[in-house]
């Protein structure tokens, strides 16, 4: 069984908004509206852990989030955040039934659809023009593996990512 990450990354402060602490956010949810709905956000700290910071205000600014938080009352302090990521708990995120968090697919074996014949397991999962690239970690090195539906069949948490694989791919 895979461990799950309690808290995902959301978003990137980029700075700040105006002169009362509001920060700018570069979000990086399905949609900016999953973050600007938050009740609370996370902060990593150095030695370890996570630290939560009460949402105040929130709303969607073009393709930003302009967000206002608990501890963070000026501009200085927005300033200073600049490049910290945001983290949200994995409960607080709505899914839909059958979608699973890309953090999720981390790990997961890559699965022959037809032959059950494992190649490897995800080990990034990053966003494509025409949906995502997985890379696959093999025995003899990485693959960068597309998510088309014609070679990708199913994304099942407990089984892995069944495929149809592609020809030379993992030869």
């Amino acid at each position: 069984m895979i461990m799950k990450n309690e808290y995902l990354e959301c978003g990137r402060v980029c700075g700040a908004h105006g002169v009362r602490g509001v920060l700018r956010i570069e979000p990086w949810c399905d949609s900016p509206k999953v973050l600007a709905a938050a009740k609370r956000v996370f902060t990593a700290l150095k030695e370890g852990g996570y630290r939560e910071r009460k949402v105040l205000t929130a709303s969607v600014s073009g393709a930003s989030v302009l967000l206002s938080i608990e501890g963070c009352p000026d501009r200085d302090t927005a300033i200073a955040m600049r490049d910290t990521v945001l983290y949200m708990h994995r409960d607080d995120i709505p899914l839909k039934k059958g979608q699973m968090f890309l953090a999720d697919m981390i790990g997961l074996p890559v699965v022959d659809a037809d032959s059950g014949r494992v190649y490897g397991s995800i080990t990034k999962v990053e966003d494509a023009a025409r949906g995502y690239l997985y890379t696959v970690k093999t025995e003899t090195g990485d693959v960068l593996y597309p998510s088309l539906p014609e070679f990708c069949k199913e994304i099942d948490p407990e089984r892995g990512l069944l495929i149809t694989p592609i020809a030379g791919f993992f030869d």
